[in-house]
């Protein structure tokens, strides 16, 4: 499968570590800075791999070369831009969250996906994670019986050092704040739990430590689902000093689960009414990473080559990623206007929020 990589930042060293797991045919790289290429492959000991074309252009990329998978790993104010024209060219892409900035971006992308027939999948990796799976099987299990309510805690620590690396971090048209880069991960597990079909939001946020930022650094909000269950959300980039945690809890009727670790990679509680043997091994479940974005890329690109090759759906596909966007949206237009904001979101962009904090 011939594939190419847009966007050679901090996160594309987990896209190319997938590449060579999936043992894709890596054709070429792109990226506006071309040192940050160089310095990519480098770290996988593929500098000088003469077969890698690379390039500063994706739109020379893609004209030049036949791909049958791209990944879009940029400034996350040009993922939609960037996915549109991949869609058009009948490439199939891998987006990483978000999947774009405003509401109306990301219906067009499953808009003309589906009219296209062409694969796209939001990169939320964490929905791989062993803890997240075990959860999963147990709603769709209906082991919790009727669900009560959940919540999402992404608690984490950014510093200036961090934003100053790249200069999009943090803007209201490329980046947002700490909901729609941090938590957005966490946002997706807990709209994907809890059945999907978010109604209302009431969203508060604030920028607390980071002045030299546009965007927020603690936001908190508490959703209404049509099942009836609630839930709330907190996310930051506040903790002093270093990452404290990414928990999910799922509580109901007949059950109780709180994933930890720093991105929901442990199982802390598991608890059910109806307990059998193979609860006992989920019970401290702990599964190693590297990093805070876990091991979940090669399990996503697994997905998206079996989805390419057998015409079905991405497990996490450009509808999940829409989804968990409108949450962190939603959440913004809130603070924006003082209210609860009804969803499903019609129109609204991260832009909106410009001069909010000022």
């Amino acid at each position: 499968m011939k594939y190419a990589l847009i966007g050679c930042g901090r996160i594309a060293t987990n896209h190319v570590k997938a590449v060579i797991n999936n043992k894709l045919d890596f054709i070429a790289a792109c990226d506006v800075e071309m040192e940050q290429i160089e310095t990519l492959l480098a770290k996988h000991g593929l500098e000088k791999d003469a077969s890698i074309k690379r390039y500063s252009d994706y739109k020379k990329m893609i004209e030049e070369n036949d791909l049958d998978l791209i990944a879009i790993a940029t400034e996350s104010g040009v993922h939609a831009e960037i996915a549109l024209y991949c869609i058009d060219h009948g490439i199939n892409c891998i987006i990483e969250k978000p999947i774009a900035m405003s509401i109306q971006d990301a219906d067009e992308i499953v808009r003309r996906s589906e009219e296209k027939n062409v694969k796209v999948s939001a990169c939320h990796q964490n929905r791989f994670n062993v803890a997240v799976q075990e959860m999963r099987k147990a709603v769709e299990a209906g082991r919790f019986g009727r669900l009560s309510h959940g919540s999402i805690h992404v608690r984490w620590n950014r510093n200036e050092g961090y934003y100053t690396q790249a200069s999009w971090r943090g803007k209201w048209a490329s980046d947002g704040g700490a909901l729609m880069n941090q938590c957005i991960h966490g946002i997706d597990l807990l709209r994907w739990m809890m059945g999907d079909e978010a109604e209302e939001v009431y969203g508060q946020t604030r920028q607390q430590f980071h002045s030299y930022l546009e965007a927020e650094d603690i936001g908190m909000a508490v959703v209404k689902f049509k099942n009836g269950a609630i839930a709330t959300i907190e996310g930051t980039t506040n903790v002093y000093p270093q990452n404290l945690e990414e928990t999910l809890y799922l509580f109901g009727e007949t059950g109780t689960v709180k994933l930890g670790g720093t991105s929901t990679n442990n199982i802390d509680v598991w608890q059910f009414a109806d307990e059998t043997g193979d609860d006992s091994r989920n019970k401290g479940l702990k599964e190693a990473t590297s990093n805070v974005y876990g091991n979940g890329h090669t399990s996503l690109y697994a997905d998206v080559v079996e989805a390419i090759q057998k015409e079905r759906k991405p497990y996490v596909d450009a509808v999940a990623g829409r989804n968990a966007l409108e949450l962190v949206l939603a959440i913004y237009k809130s603070q924006k206007e003082g209210k609860p904001v009804k969803l499903p979101l019609k129109e609204f962009a991260s832009v909106e929020m410009a001069g909010e904090f000022q």
